[in-house]
């Protein structure tokens, strides 16, 4: 009888024993146990790394599946877009310039070039796309001593300034050769383009002289291709001996920052033209007796804001990285 009594203790005992241990190493999930330095049991909830799910004992944590995102394509930047132009039809400020700057250095003055035989309009060339190969071959024939009034209406041989300014306007704008052009009186070519819808017009005095925009006065039409901090302003035009960069000198006649820049651009990217033309100033008079047309962005989009730069920032895009 009393060892029967003992073994049933001891098997007590044992089942305290495995309760305890149980208690210990169980509980509720998410939460560690432990003792404390008083003996007591310690609840701490999981939280960061001892969280179940980040596989601290090297189990496959369940996660849901989540689809790979779309790889982004790369935005082209300036340059690479830059290089892609100019496209006949492509209604972008960044066009307007590519297509501007190719007749540059390379395109004499001719008195009536791009303008029909009749005198009325625009010629074959200037609703044609792209720069003639006329213009490239008679201008490589000519020296220091070129004078435009021995060379008056031989139309296919240049541009003047408004068959200049038409030619371009015509390759900006149309998809289509032989469609009516934009060549017109030099003084009237601003105001028409605005009438045109193409943007807005301005009579009065000029504030403020962005890229892009055309300018009319008595005799004579040209693209401004931004203003430098003296208030000088960088002038790409057809004018006598060709079409060419020149500054405007500032109000006392003194040589200026856009002086300075046509001519930079003029050495270093036009050298052949500069050695034989390195005159790059205009009158003072040019931002005084001018009225200008301004781009709409419904005509011409501008996601460079190529429209709002400076001179010399403008520069730096178009033409000393190229």
């Amino acid at each position: 009888m009393v060892q029967r009594m003992k073994r049933a203790g001891r098997a007590m005992t044992a089942i305290c024993l495995i309760t305890v241990l149980l208690c210990s190493c169980g509980g509720k999930q998410g939460a560690d146990k432990g003792l404390d330095n008083s003996g007591k049991i310690t609840v701490t909830e999981a939280t960061g790394n001892n969280r179940p799910d980040n596989n601290q004992n090297g189990n496959t944590p369940n996660v849901t599946d989540t689809p790979t995102p779309e790889p982004v394509s790369p935005q082209p930047d300036f340059e690479d877009d830059f290089k892609e132009m100019p496209k006949a039809g492509v209604h972008t400020m960044e066009n307007l310039f590519a297509t501007a700057i190719q007749p540059l250095g390379r395109t004499m003055y001719i008195w009536g070039g791009g303008w029909n035989k009749e005198d009325t309009g625009a010629g074959e060339e200037a609703v044609s796309f792209g720069i003639s190969e006329k213009w490239v071959e008679f201008a490589s024939m000519q020296n220091s001593s070129y004078d435009y009034n021995n060379t008056r209406y031989q139309i296919h041989n240049g541009l003047d300034c408004s068959g200049y300014i038409g030619w371009l306007v015509y390759n900006v704008i149309e998809t289509q050769e032989g469609r009516p052009g934009y060549v017109m009186k030099s003084t009237d070519l601003a105001k028409s383009l605005a009438e045109k819808g193409f943007g807005t017009y301005n009579s009065g005095a000029v504030s403020e002289w962005l890229p892009g925009d055309v300018a009319s006065m008595k005799g004579h039409v040209w693209l401004c291709l931004g203003s430098c901090d003296d208030g000088s302003v960088l002038v790409l035009h057809a004018s006598p001996p060709g079409v060419k960069l020149s500054g405007t000198v500032l109000a006392d006649g003194s040589r200026s920052q856009a002086v300075a820049l046509a001519e930079k651009i003029m050495k270093n990217c036009y050298s052949s033209w500069y050695d034989r033309f390195p005159d790059c100033t205009v009158p003072y008079s040019y931002l005084t007796k001018s009225h200008t047309f301004r781009w709409s962005r419904d005509v011409l989009s501008d996601k460079w804001g190529l429209g709002n730069m400076s001179a010399e920032e403008l520069a730096e895009k178009i033409f000393l990285k190229n």
